[in-house]
């Protein structure tokens, strides 16, 4: 026992150093003063106040259920890759949240949102538009994104990677939502 606190009191003094180091990181390459901040931030505004014009409110339930799952998944997801040391963002515009925020709890999950209401709109095949809103994000966006040094890879064919998380998002949040809509509606 007494080995086991020490192992976890010197777990705990690098983590206070680690997140040390990513506040100095952050202030001096991703602060205030930076376009890359101010960038983060309307990538996090703009799709919340899209989707609060765009939002179909007679299903707003169903679709914001869908669209934290999502958000719930990415950051799993995200935990896990950054953790791991897959990939990194160099810019963020609020240090003390885990991953990157801006996408994982705005830009991303409005997007699927947005996507899922037109599919539901439009009676479109659910996981067609899904694998080619996943496709989009994985091999265009992200793409735009580490070109410009908002994200780096680590690993060898990080698009594919990412292809296949959004392909186990999508479906995850697709089976969990029809699960808690079977139960709403008693069937």
């Amino acid at each position: 026992m007494e080995n086991q606190k020490q192992v976890i009191d010197t777990l705990n003094e690098k983590q206070k150093a680690f997140t040390q180091d990513w506040s100095e990181y952050w202030h001096q390459y991703s602060s205030f003063d930076t376009w890359q901040f101010w960038f983060m931030v309307i990538i996090f505004f703009v799709p919340l106040i899209v989707l609060y014009f765009k939002l179909d409110r007679s299903k707003a339930f169903h679709l914001g259920f869908f669209g934290f799952n999502i958000h719930v998944w990415l950051g799993y997801i995200d935990r896990f890759g950054v953790g791991y040391g897959f990939w990194e963002y160099p810019y963020q515009s609020v240090i003390y949240l885990p991953n990157n925020v801006n996408l994982d709890a705005s830009l991303i999950p409005v997007v699927f949102i947005l996507m899922y209401q037109w599919i539901l709109a439009n009676n479109k095949n659910y996981y067609l538009y899904m694998i080619i809103l996943s496709a989009g994000l994985a091999f265009i966006f992200k793409p735009l994104l580490a070109l410009h040094f908002f994200m780096t890879f680590y690993i060898d064919f990080p698009y594919f990677h990412l292809f296949l998380g959004y392909l186990v998002i999508f479906t995850l949040s697709k089976v969990i939502t029809d699960i808690f809509l079977h139960f709403q509606l008693g069937k």
